[in-house]
């Protein structure tokens, strides 16, 4: 089991890389294949022996090479959390290739959509869109019959958030109910528990943010996506489990 975590874990940390420059350009029309990656302040192409994910930050000490301009943390965070869900998502999944395959990139959209929300309140349809045909092309080829319950799943899963959405407007956006709908196109039935944990979760910080500003919390807003995404990690190596012990405590 260890070298399958290992070479995930490897895995995801060169597609933690590549998701940041995917949540840099999208947003903004970019094109995420050309020009090479380059330093924003001093505008110097970054050479491939400091591009490493993670270890090229290390040794820079977080700081351009050329112009010593700080290298902002998040690009080493988000290449260890991806490479850290990879490896788990490789632990849980080992033995079904197919969902394996469904669930890695399942772990890379969420990782970008939550990127480009935190950063610009934003869950770019390309990615969405794009996601959504590598999972929808992966089912297709490995198993064909679960594409109804997926497509119910994610017809009810955005439904339901859309309910959310134009109840509370100010709160959740149609990105949040776009995004919702994919995550029932990869989980299946299992996004039921995934929109419970990232509803539980959003409201948990709601919460905490009307204790701390009171009427002010208003003015402290934070994206619904990342949450989602939380949520759908949890869906991803967990939701099976979650409904099977609902189940068994509740109906049964």
């Amino acid at each position: 089991m260890f070298p399958i975590a290992s070479i995930a874990f490897l895995g995801g940390m060169i597609t933690g890389s590549f998701v940041g420059v995917v949540a840099d350009r999208v947003p903004v029309g970019l094109s995420i294949v050309a020009p090479r990656s380059a330093c924003p302040s001093c505008g110097t192409q970054i050479a491939g022996y400091d591009n490493v994910p993670v270890v090229s930050w290390l040794l820079l000490r977080g700081r351009c090479r050329t112009c010593d301009t700080r290298i902002p943390a998040r690009y080493p965070l988000i290449e260890l959390a991806v490479g850290i869900a990879f490896a788990a998502t490789a632990v849980v999944l080992y033995d079904d290739p197919a969902e394996l395959a469904i669930g890695l990139v399942f772990v890379a959209v969420l990782a970008a959509i939550t990127l480009t929300d935190l950063e610009h309140r934003v869950i770019p349809n390309a990615i969405l869109l794009v996601g959504s045909l590598i999972g929808v092309g992966i089912v297709a080829a490995t198993d064909p019959s679960s594409i109804p319950e997926r497509a119910a799943a994610a017809a009810g899963a955005g439904a339901f958030l859309l309910l959310f959405a134009l109840i509370y407007p100010r709160g959740m956006g149609m990105g949040d109910v776009k995004l919702a709908a994919v995550m029932g196109l990869f989980l299946g039935v299992s996004v039921i528990p995934a929109l419970f944990v990232g509803i539980a979760l959003g409201a948990l910080v709601g919460f905490w943010l009307m204790l701390r500003y009171g009427a002010e919390a208003r003015k402290h807003a934070v994206p619904f996506g990342p949450f989602l995404a939380i949520g759908g990690v949890v869906g991803l190596l967990a939701g099976s489990q979650m409904i099977d012990l609902y189940l068994n405590a509740f109906v049964r």
